[in-house]
């Protein structure tokens, strides 16, 4: 597979997967549902669905596990993530998972995150240094293009055109509002 940068600088189409959490009841340990959106540019393609724990520490086998076990891994040019946890603090590790899924993903935020208050909310649950050093581990925060994100398993550089490539309206790329309103109406 071509690499994410040479894509976009040919304006292939690009597929995409974005991931997202229902919601949940806010019990550490209940299940929280998790969609993944399959997307050719701005076009549904796919789906696929999982379950994760709130506050676990599974969100990166159910995530890798998600796409490896699907007809889509092989299609997918790019991973897209609503953050970089699920079902409250369920750390995704993003260096990990582009490693297991040999994509590049982006975790994507509406606004940059506020790091001291995210912190105190981690310090209260168990096992919050492993937790703390996963978000660090994610990598800088980058604002460019409009969006916000983080990203592993390629250059931040191509980012921005990719998610400008894949976002209809507004500033959310097609793959996560979708896997969001997915997510809305199953749970």
């Amino acid at each position: 597979m071509k690499p994410l940068s040479e894509l976009v600088r040919l304006g292939k189409r690009l597929r995409a997967v974005g991931f997202d959490d229902a919601p949940f009841e806010k019990r550490p340990g209940a299940p929280v549902s998790v969609s993944g959106i399959v997307c050719a540019g701005p076009r549904f393609e796919g789906m696929v669905w999982g379950q994760a724990t709130v506050d676990g520490a599974d969100a990166t086998d159910t995530l890798a596990g998600m796409l490896l076990g699907s007809k889509f891994h092989p299609q997918v040019h790019l991973v897209l993530l609503d953050g970089v946890t699920l079902g409250g603090f369920n750390v995704v590790d993003l260096p990990a998972l582009a490693e297991r899924l040999e994509r590049p993903c982006v975790a994507v935020m509406r606004r940059r995150p506020n790091l001291p208050a995210i912190a105190h909310a981690v310090s209260r649950l168990p096992d919050a240094e492993r937790r703390l050093a996963l978000i660090r581990k994610a990598g800088p925060i980058h604002e460019e293009g409009g969006f916000v994100f983080q990203v592993q398993g390629a250059p931040p550089g191509p980012i921005p055109a990719a998610l400008a490539y894949l976002t209809d309206q507004g500033g959310v790329p097609e793959p996560l509002r979708l896997a969001h309103l997915i997510g809305l109406m199953w749970s």
